[in-house]
């Protein structure tokens, strides 16, 4: 009589490696997921700076900044108030020269880019002639860090909860 082995795998192997992907998936998920929102964040920053070194040729050929407010569905910034025709005496903008969002596209962008006044440490407002405050808002919800910030003071914040419990978190 001959002995006949079946070829194959059986069912508990098949389970095993099974639950072996899971795990590895239900680690390696997360992590991923975490990578790429630092990759996102890593992106607004390098936009934040190029945005306050356009703010600071601006200013050098203007003898001002500009305010600007970026349209949500089209990407397309527009000069906002304080309009700077009053903050640098009677100088108009055409259009208004600066990168509006973060990556090479407004489709694959994932932070929308705005400039505006700074605030004066009280209740108020600098001139938009002194300085400046653009801002990185994500066009997805990141809770974490949230809304990424630079003045031309040199001032960096962030609006999430990283704030307040791990700034590393905003600016490395």
């Amino acid at each position: 009589m001959r002995n006949s082995y079946s070829r194959g795998f059986t069912l508990i192997e098949l389970m095993i490696t099974a639950a072996i992907i899971g795990i590895l998936g239900a680690v390696a998920y997360p992590l991923y997921t975490d990578a790429v929102l630092k990759g996102r964040r890593a992106t607004a920053r390098t936009a934040l700076t190029e945005l306050m070194q356009q703010q600071e040729r601006y200013k050098t050929q203007r003898n001002c900044y500009i305010g600007f407010t970026t349209n949500t569905s089209t990407g397309i910034p527009t000069a906002s108030a304080p309009s700077p025709s009053t903050a640098c005496g009677g100088v108009t903008p055409g259009a208004v020269p600066m990168k509006a969002f973060s990556g090479d596209t407004f489709v694959g962008a994932h932070y929308l880019l705005e400039a505006g006044t700074c605030s004066d440490g009280a209740s108020g407002t600098l001139s938009i002639a002194d300085c400046v405050r653009v801002t990185a808002i994500p066009r997805r919800t990141d809770t974490v860090v949230g809304t990424l910030s630079l003045t031309s003071t040199g001032a960096k914040d962030c609006s999430g909860t990283a704030a307040t419990t791990n700034k590393k978190l905003c600016w490395p």
